[in-house]
């Protein structure tokens, strides 16, 4: 459908053929011929077949965290790199990971149901009922054994416990049961816990993760009803990697904390279970019937309770410390060995995790592979390419996490950048990262050609964003866009640490769009439903390659580092734009609402028991002064503008010495506070972070935009200051930098 409409879109779109560009920010023009020409040889090295047979190899045991299977990979996946040239070794750590030893949940008011708990066997999928697998869990919910009324809480997310609130509902001493989405997983146990709930169910809804889609799998490639997510709940909006070791590298004779004494593992017992599971207990609620976009998609009225549904959920865990084998892998570079290009993608999965995150690691293993094939060649990097195949991701970010807090003195004197991947299917271009990389990465997008529409990925992915919304003024915009914009990081991948503990710059890369299903987490993400659903002639693992290939190869090359601190500006402007907005918006929304409490004018709008409790008055919402952030981002915007001037000059004479580019890659670690983010000091980057609240989903500016949007007025006139002076740091860093 979308796709017959893509050549009449680029007909009268786009002008411009990005196949060849004559320009490559960071090369002298007289180094852009070979640089393209190597380029060239770099994909023609690269092999869809190859990457299907790594991903068959990879996929076909489980192979989680402390399982045979992650070392046997592991292993096969250092023997690769070895066989390739690469100097390589696996690095291990020693890391807290519980898995399941009792699991039971049961209805026993007003009904009797013993949920399955079982994802079965499916004949076409010949790996779906291997010995090994890990049942379904949540990993790092608490053990526990508690009973209690049933009450539905939508996603289970601040907004949804507002509503209940003035329904006069309580979840305090029961147990909640949310729908997955919306947020990450481990908010929803989160938010239960600070509302008073002794347990908390998650399940898939069919409205969001099913039939509702489409073709259930196996037919289709969307969850059944028995399909069910697992996932960590480890509170990694507070710091992830090992629980017991934050801020230090989990070597095996590390300072650990008690367990009880870790901050980010919950209270209270979690469990994940399928809609097939969740039916009966949602079906026996009473108690008032849910708001209208609360429903979900079984057949049947939604009730909130709580009432006579009473449930019993009984887990226990095995909290062992096991080993996590990160793969590193090394080329050393000829002329700057001590600049590092990494390079990284985890090979953990919570079963056999084809798609999450085999794709990744397949795409990923044929750049090492074609990158050994130009060394036949004899042509050598210039800088040092790290490649890393990460352990331990699926719990928390435990390999990526520990490596990096083990060697961070290293890594912030040489880590020019840190460019990441995960899972990978058929579609349009994703890409997050650092925003003084964006023309960098607008120069690769333009370069990739598409496999399936043979435009190039850029130009496919803004016709994707333009059919995609239905606001005529944001399809204008999209379409009068000439530059990739890269999107904002949060966390749930490997790159958290990097650029949000350490501040070196980082990419997150990644296609998807056409290859949606329901297999993530479960038994099913297999290799049978990645080649008959997401990608099956890994079309889009090349394109992966071809892409994070670029980013590495570039990188490595460069005269001078692609830096451009203009885009970091305006970025950074519009987010400052942004919060004065949410605050003038806050104050208005304030407002009105005092004034309907105070008219008794507050309706109980759809609310069947009209039983609603009146909200009590908000304080005024105070005046905060942004002037020191605006001073601020006015010497940015004149540092990074002379800087600009400086950059190509040095382009043009071929003059940049190993201190200047020292100074663009380690700008990024200006915007660090050393006190971190308030009640999460891990996290120091003071312009990207997730949200406390939203868990992957990113807040900018997070000091200031949370202190506002949890009204702790005093705490956001402090961050408006701590993010001036962060910026400030970077402004007189920039002008340092030019005499270099």
């Amino acid at each position: 459908m979308i796709k017959k409409l893509f050549p009449v879109l680029f007909l009268f779109i786009f002008q411009i053929s990005f196949s060849q560009t004559k320009k490559i920010i960071g090369f002298n023009e007289k180094d852009v011929a070979n640089q393209l020409s190597l380029e060239s040889s770099f994909d023609k090295n690269l092999s869809a077949e190859n990457i299907g047979s790594t991903m068959k190899i990879l996929s076909a045991k489980p192979h989680h965290l402390s399982s045979p299977g992650s070392k046997a990979n592991a292993e096969y996946i250092l023997s690769l790199y070895k066989k390739w040239g690469w100097d390589a070794q696996i690095e291990t750590f020693h890391v807290l990971f519980p898995t399941p030893k009792t699991r039971i949940l049961e209805m026993t008011s007003p009904t009797t149901y013993k949920a399955i708990l079982k994802e079965p066997a499916i004949k076409e999928d010949p790996t779906s009922g291997q010995s090994g697998q890990l049942p379904t869990y949540n990993a790092y919910s608490a053990d526990g054994d508690v009973t209690g009324e049933l009450v539905f809480v939508n996603y289970g997310l601040p907004d949804d416990y507002k509503i209940l609130d003035e329904m006069g509902i309580s979840v305090k001493g029961k147990i909640v049961i949310a729908k997955y989405g919306r947020s990450w997983r481990g908010t929803k146990p989160k938010v239960a816990q600070e509302h008073g709930a002794i347990g908390c169910i998650l399940y898939s809804d069919p409205i969001d993760d099913g039939y509702f889609a489409g073709d259930v799998y196996p037919k289709g490639p969307f969850k059944n009803e028995y399909g069910v997510q697992r996932g960590s709940v480890m509170d990694m909006v507070i710091y992830p990697g090992d629980p017991l070791t934050p801020g230090v590298g989990a070597t095996e004779d590390a300072k650990r904390l008690d367990r009880s004494q870790a901050p980010n593992l919950l209270k209270i017992p979690v469990f994940p279970i399928s809609y097939h599971d969740a039916t009966p207990l949602l079906e026996a609620l009473s108690g008032p019937v849910a708001p209208r976009n609360w429903h979900g998609g079984l057949p049947f009225a939604y009730h909130i309770g709580p009432g006579k549904t009473i449930v019993h959920l009984k887990v226990a865990f095995n909290w062992d410390i096991v080993p996590c084998y990160d793969v590193i892998a090394k080329l050393k570079g000829a002329k700057y060995p001590d600049e590092w290009v990494i390079r990284g993608n985890h090979q953990d999965g919570w079963v056999n995790g084809a798609a999450d995150p085999i794709s990744g690691q397949a795409s990923m293993l044929e750049e090492a592979k074609s990158i050994s094939e130009l060394l036949k060649t004899g042509w050598k990097p210039d800088r040092t390419l790290v490649y890393c195949s990460w352990d331990g991701e699926e719990p928390g970010l435990l390999g990526s996490t520990e490596w990096l807090e083990t060697h961070e003195k290293e890594l912030q004197q040489k880590a020019v950048i840190y460019i990441n991947s995960d899972d990978n299917a058929r579609g349009f271009l994703s890409a997050e990262g650092s925003h003084a990389l964006e023309p960098f990465m607008d120069g690769i997008a333009k370069s990739v050609m598409d496999p399936e529409t043979n435009v190039s990925i850029f130009e496919r992915k803004k016709a994707h964003d333009a059919i995609s919304t239905t606001n005529p003024e944001a399809r204008k915009k999209i379409l009068d866009e000439n530059e990739l914009k890269l999107g904002a990081m949060g966390s749930g991948s490997d790159y958290s640490s990097f650029i949000q503990h350490a501040g070196i710059p980082s990419l997150d890369l990644a296609f998807g769009g056409e290859g949606n299903g329901g297999e993530y987490h479960s038994v099913y993400d297999s290799y049978y439903d990645f080649t008959t659903f997401k990608d099956p002639g890994f079309k889009y693992e090349v394109a992966l390659s071809q892409t994070a290939g670029r980013a590495v190869l570039r990188m490595a090359e460069a005269d001078v580092l692609p830096f451009d601190f203009t885009h970091l500006y305006r970025t950074i402007d519009g987010y400052d734009n942004e919060l004065q907005s949410l605050l003038k918006s806050s104050r208005e929304e304030t407002e009105i609402d005092n004034q309907m409490i105070n008219s008794n004018d507050y309706g109980v709008g759809e609310d069947p028991t009209k039983n609603l409790i009146l909200p009590t008055a908000k304080t005024d919402v105070p005046y905060l002064d942004f002037s020191p952030l605006e001073n601020a981002l006015e010497d940015l915007r004149k540092s990074a503008d002379s800087l600009k001037v400086i950059f190509h000059d040095k382009i043009n004479t071929n003059s940049a010495s190993i201190a200047f580019n020292e100074s663009l890659y380690r700008a990024e670690q200006q915007l660090l506070s050393e006190t971190g983010l308030p009640r999460r000091p891990w996290y120091k980057h003071t312009i990207y972070a997730p949200g406390f609240y939203t868990g992957y989903g990113v807040k900018t500016m997070p000091g200031i935009r949370e202190a506002i949007e949890q009204r702790r007025w005093d705490e956001a006139q402090e961050q408006i200051i701590v993010d001036a002076k962060a910026i400030t740091k970077l402004s007189d860093y920039l002008k340092n930098a030019e005499t270099k």
